[in-house]
């Protein structure tokens, strides 16, 4: 990661040289319309990976604005899920999306390559907004859960000349700044640099924060029908008192002590460093065939030093290990991981029209490398050094990770490989109806470097839509897509001596009606869907005598609405509302396998899915003073009743939020209440020994903007 400590002062030259070019530059001036500046997007190409209206889309899609983000002062992806329908928080920056835990399907402009990978949460700082396409992908994007696909579109250099500067400051010693500016070197090339740093500490104990972050790059106007992009990310994120994990709970969902309870120590930490590049060229060969070609390099590194609670210990020596000993057994944990990730992408997309039909065809492949390297270090209990914690009367500082008898767990780490190409037919069939194809084909190789063990295997994956606009301004559509998600290598090797496991496939029919309000000032969305995942790994329960741990014979079945709406209801009335219901259970398995996600302890609940909720909604409404240059927007997110791995309930919650802004000039002040009514809750589950994952505390948020 050295290389990453070179980027500040090359940035800082970039960033002066753009002065004596100012001049120079003829400014470009964009026109867009009041509901384009705020909450709604008509165009998006997470769904097609071409720039297509939303109402042509097939398939339900969401895209979250940059002024939404700011609105909510959103800091970090997490803060972003409660404006998605379907979409919950389960832990980490991981989501239940439509029924199913998913904390891979995560891209970036389009290709794979996630810097924050493991257990970091993504800051916003880089990016210009979130795309989020429902339902299986795995026609466009490959391997994944069925639930849906997120895709963060990065800011980039442009010609406009522009400075932000912003300060934020808050409770918990919240503390930060960034800088962010536009121009042009010339006029055949454009610049972006930004800067962002915020520290704050936590209400959980031992528990802090200091994110750092440098982007940008240069864009070249090679010629009339050539534009080559390039970014960089440098990425420095210092988490004390993690891997943080829940507060334990009842059955019935009750913390049974404060919230700031913490299982680490003082000086446990998860420290992420990672440097992005990517570069994109998009050439226009003809008015009717173009090219869009990324290439992105992503390296990582990232430490962690936990305590893990493990369960209790009979203190009270009754004979049972429960809640009334108070104290919880631990082991420590040492880990360091470094990954390399090479994504390469390119799409062809061509016109043309036959007969009386329209064509946008989109042909192309793409390429996936990744090469990790892993060190594990475990202390486990008493025996190896690791004191004990009680929970009610906490005595921190009585262990010393220093002395601990830390067991060399293996140097593991695995090289991954993916292939695809892939075909896509946009057709108009007429004035009122229009239809997309698609099929992928990918070819998956995993290596583990420790044991050698390979396996490979490939995948077939069809999507087909109809859309029909029976007037002007409403689209009904219909859906069939495909998902694939390969086994874990880890899973692989413990059926190696009998066979291999398939992947896990699912499939979704989705039936939706888009409408347009108000003069295209307002977008609603209405859609049922039925997921089906098929060949999901299960526990065999053989007796361990050559048969092998897993086998594929799971089936789950995730049938929902969602309703979105967004938009401007007047011309100071800016709203995003959304509401989902999802149920998703385990339809084939016997009794007593193990299924992931599935509550497996309390048969009551056996066949309900771990921290999906039936019932979500969500909510966020603007309303400007024009005369005054201000504006106040109100939210609130309400997630219904959720069950943990182990079957405990995690209780509804609605928390609400509050902001008020005002702009003098090209100043804006901000100030956001978060939680306003401090709203004891648990956003998820996790299992009886880890507790549930608790939602924030109250939280107040200033930032002062200032552009030039």
């Amino acid at each position: 990661m050295n290389s990453a400590k070179h980027l500040l002062p090359i940035a800082i030259a970039l960033h002066s040289a753009t002065a004596a070019a100012a001049d120079s530059v003829e400014e470009e001036v964009v026109v867009t319309g009041r509901a384009q500046e705020f909450y709604l997007e008509s165009e998006t190409r997470v769904g097609t990976k071409v720039a297509t209206d939303i109402m042509d889309i097939p398939q339900s899609v969401q895209v979250l604005s940059a002024q939404l983000m700011r609105d909510q002062a959103a800091r970090q992806v997490t803060d972003l899920y409660r404006a998605v329908a379907g979409v919950s928080e389960f832990s980490y920056s991981g989501v239940t999306f439509r029924g199913f835990r998913d904390d891979e399907n995560v891209f970036y402009d389009g290709v794979r390559g996630d810097p924050y990978s493991g257990f970091g949460v993504p800051q916003l700082f880089n990016f210009e907004r979130a795309e989020i396409l429902k339902g299986p992908a795995g026609a466009l994007y490959g391997g994944g859960e069925p639930g849906g696909t997120i895709n963060y579109v990065s800011k980039k250099p442009r010609f406009e000349e522009e400075i932000e500067v912003n300060l934020t400051m808050g409770n918990y010693d919240r503390l930060g700044g960034s800088v962010d500016t536009t121009g042009g070197l010339s006029e055949s090339v454009a610049y972006r640099f930004g800067a962002f740093y915020e520290e704050q500490d936590s209400f959980r104990n031992h528990a802090d924060a200091a994110n750092q972050e440098v982007a940008g790059g240069l864009l070249f106007e090679l010629a009339e029908n050539t534009r080559l992009t390039t970014t960089f990310d440098y990425i420095k994120q210092d988490l004390g008192g993690n891997r943080l994990r829940g507060v334990p709970v009842d059955d019935d969902g009750n913390f049974l002590v404060d919230r700031s309870y913490n299982a680490n120590e003082k000086g446990d930490f998860q420290d992420l460093e990672a440097l992005v590049l990517q570069a994109t060229l998009d050439h226009q060969f003809s008015e009717n065939l173009s090219l869009s070609a990324t290439l992105r390099q992503l390296d990582n590194e990232r430490d962690q030093q936990y305590h893990e609670s493990r369960g209790w210990v009979d203190v009270n020596g009754d004979g049972e290990a429960n809640i009334d000993d108070g104290t919880i057994k631990r082991e420590y944990r040492k880990q360091h991981r470094e990954n390399a990730e090479t994504s390469l992408t390119a799409d062809f997309v061509y016109t043309l029209d036959t007969a009386s039909i329209g064509h946008q065809i989109l042909f192309g492949g793409d390429y996936h490398k990744v090469d990790t390297e892993y060190d594990y270090f475990r202390a486990r209990y008493e025996a190896d050094g690791v004191g004990n914690l009680n929970i009610f009367e906490l005595n921190y500082g009585e262990t010393d990770p220093s002395t601990y008898n830390l067991r060399n767990m293996g140097s593991d780490g695995a090289k991954s490989d993916r292939y695809s190409v892939y075909l896509q037919d946009q057709m108009e069939l007429g004035p009122r109806w229009s239809a997309l194809v698609g099929v992928r084909h990918d070819t998956f190789e995993d290596t583990s470097k420790a044991s050698g063990h390979h396996f490979e295997d490939s995948a077939l994956v069809p999507r087909a839509g109809l859309v029909f606009k029976p007037m002007d301004h409403t689209a009904l559509y219909l859906n069939y897509s495909e998902s694939f998600n390969p086994v874990e290598l880890y899973q692989q090797e413990d059926v190696r001596d009998v066979g291999r496991l398939d992947p896990e496939t699912g499939n979704q029919i989705e039936l939706g009606m888009k409408n347009e309000w108000l003069d295209g000032s307002m977008m609603t969305t209405l859609a049922v869907y039925t997921i089906t995942k098929k060949d999901v790994t299960m526990d065999d329960g053989g007796p361990g005598d050559g048969i092998p741990a897993l086998i594929n014979v799971g089936k789950v079945e995730s049938q929902g609405f969602e309703a979105t709406l967004v938009g401007d209801l007047g011309d100071s009335w800016t709203i995003t509302a959304n509401y989902a219901y999802n149920d998703t259970r385990k339809v084939k398995g016997a009794e007593g396998q193990y299924l992931i996600n599935t509550i497996i302890e309390n048969g009551r609940f056996r066949d309900r899915f771990a921290n999906a909720p039936r019932h979500q909604a969500g909510l966020w409404s603007r309303y400007d003073f024009p005369s005054i240059n201000s504006s106040i927007a109100f939210g609130a997110d309400y997630v219904s009743e959720q069950f943990s791995f182990n079957g405990q309930r995690v209780k509804p919650f609605t928390v609400f939020d509050l902001s008020w802004s005002t702009a003098w000039n090209d100043t804006l002040v901000q100030v956001n209440v978060k939680n306003l009514l401090d709203k004891e809750y648990a956003v998820s589950g996790f299992n009886e020994r880890n507790g549930h994952f608790p939602g924030d505390p109250r939280e107040l948020v200033v930032q002062v903007t200032q552009n030039f």
